[in-house]
């Protein structure tokens, strides 16, 4: 297959300049007044899209924490994500490391300029308005607010926008300068206070003199309380929070899961949403992969393994001869991070629909309506387990025949596989309120996808340590299964494992006997930065 005009792969999860995005990050949150965290601990542990997996059989275990890491773990003692059950240090770690980029207007310019996504997302809310009429709509992290004023531009009464980073501020200003203030109400709230790193004071405190860096309101949508004011004038039931009838949020991360922002919606709809006729937008989710040919960027990954572990072997050859100091036993730990990092990390790609080599398999399936946090844990796993059976997957890919004249030639290679998602917003399809909810005249659906261009989420690549060869007059069948879980590290982070076996049949048999070659199981795993 020609490959020739393959959109060049990213070398980040981040389709922007990574590097200028995190300064903006540090600037604004060394020198903001409403940012109550401590940073430190970011900063000492930042590597640039790299993050420690879990043992397999592939990849060493990397989990090598000291007291000072655990002190800032990016999940609750409980494996939740901090910002449900959290202390204040993993609460402090969890804004560092995640809320803090979403503060900054860069990164909201980053999602606003992605066309498909804006799109899909006014279709299914200006496009709905006779569903909007009148109705009560919550706006999950609400970013600009821009969702927000689209719902009140639909017809909504009112809409709470809850954020949880001071984009809140921003956000309160684009919902005034588009005269919708009197029907948006942006949240930003919280119960607790954290005690944070002052700068000023060099110390933790929850109080100290410069006490402007501190007992600023953080929350989550956990946390809120509607305003008292609005029972009355709106007529909600004040027996119960559940008086949403919409609610809206922008919520995915790369391969769906990634960023796990799917939990605290989860929580915000069992706590606010009305249960029978509560509407979410959007309504269901929907993952797969496809295998894909893509050699072009998988032999430049493994060129800059090697030439890491070349320069390594320059590096502790000088440090022994200039310095006398043996530097060869960290060799092993060396390669285990290069190959983690250069190797076994997915990495974002916008893909032509050229590089896919089958149709993609489903792995994971959500109504938003019904699924639960455990959903949102992973794919494929046990209940309550970091692991499980996996999803299944089954894909067989056809060599042309080299006497087909006009055509090219039959051989290609399976380089790896493509992850990427779509969501629907439609009607509800679940037991509870399939038939009592209100319909939603025109769905719409959000594809990130290769036949889509470009989307921020783009596709998540996982390149094969090699190369899987396929032949003229022969299929091969790639069959196994996909497990997704939490890294041990963070709650916000996944790992994804596969677990497949490779064989070739002379194409068009069907029988066991047929099968020219099968190769022995594998077991990869890789993170998602």
């Amino acid at each position: 297959m020609n490959n020739s005009n393959r959109v060049k792969l990213a070398r980040t999860n981040l389709p922007s300049p990574s590097t200028q995005s995190l300064f903006l990050t540090i600037f604004s949150c060394l020198f903001s007044t409403t940012s109550s965290f401590s940073i430190l601990p970011s900063l000492l542990k930042y590597r640039p899209h790299h993050h420690p997996s879990t043992t397999s059989t592939i990849i060493m275990s990397s989990s090598n924490t000291s007291p000072g890491d655990a002190a800032f773990s990016n999940k609750s003692n409980s494996n939740n994500i901090p910002t449900y059950d959290g202390d204040s240090s993993a609460k402090a770690t969890d804004f560092a490391n995640y809320f803090c980029a979403y503060s900054q207007l860069y990164h909201q310019k980053q999602m606003l300029t992605d066309h498909n996504r804006m799109a899909a997302y006014h279709s299914a809310i200006c496009g709905n308005s006779d569903l909007f009429k009148d109705k009560i709509v919550m706006d999950v992290g609400t970013g600009s607010g821009i969702l927000a004023v689209w719902a009140a531009q639909a017809g909504a009464r009112r809409v709470y926008a809850v954020e949880y980073t001071d984009m809140a501020r921003h956000a309160r200003n684009v919902v005034e300068a588009n005269g919708v203030g009197h029907i948006v109400t942006v949240i930003q709230v919280s119960l607790r206070w954290w005690r944070v790193y002052c700068f000023c004071c060099e110390k933790i405190e929850r109080k100290c003199p410069c006490s402007i860096h501190h007992d600023q309101p953080q929350g989550a949508v956990e946390d809120i309380v509607l305003p008292e004011s609005d029972i009355d004038e709106l007529g909600l039931d004040p027996s119960t929070p559940q008086n949403v009838d919409i609610i809206i949020s922008e919520w995915m991360g790369y391969f769906l899961l990634r960023e796990s922002m799917l939990d605290s919606l989860v929580r915000a709809r069992d706590k606010f949403l009305k249960p029978a006729t509560g509407i979410m937008m959007p309504s269901h989710a929907t993952m797969m992969i496809a295998p894909i040919v893509d050699e072009e960027e998988r032999r430049v990954q493994h060129n800059e393994f090697a030439a890491a572990m070349e320069d390594w072997k320059e590096f502790a050859t000088t440090t022994q001869n200039v310095y006398g100091v043996d530097m060869s036993v960290l060799e092993k730990d060396f390669e285990r991070e290069q190959r983690e990092y250069y190797v076994l990390s997915s990495r974002w790609a916008e893909l032509p629909v050229s590089c896919l080599l089958a149709p993609p398999c489903i792995v994971k399936e959500l109504d938003m309506h019904v699924c639960t946090v455990e959903d949102a844990r992973g794919v494929g796993l046990a209940l309550g387990q970091d692991e499980g059976v996996g999803a299944p997957f089954e894909f067989h890919i056809d060599g042309r025949s080299n006497s087909d004249e006009g055509m090219m030639s039959g051989s290609t290679t399976v380089s790896g596989f493509a992850g990427w998602f779509t969501v629907d917003f439609k009607s509800r399809t679940d037991d509870i309120g399939k038939d009592s909810a209100p319909l939603v005249p025109n769905p719409t659906i959000l594809s990130t996808g290769p036949e889509m261009g470009y989307t921020h989420w783009g596709q998540q690549v996982f390149h094969l340590p090699a190369a899987v060869p396929v032949l003229a007059d022969q299929t091969t069948s790639i069959t196994g299964t996909l497990e997704m879980m939490r890294t041990k590290e963070s709650a916000r982070l996944y790992n994804v494992r596969y677990r497949l076996t490779v064989s070739r049949r002379k194409s068009g048999s069907e029988n066991v006997g047929s099968v020219l070659m099968k190769g022995e199981p594998m077991e990869l795993v890789y993170q998602i930065p």
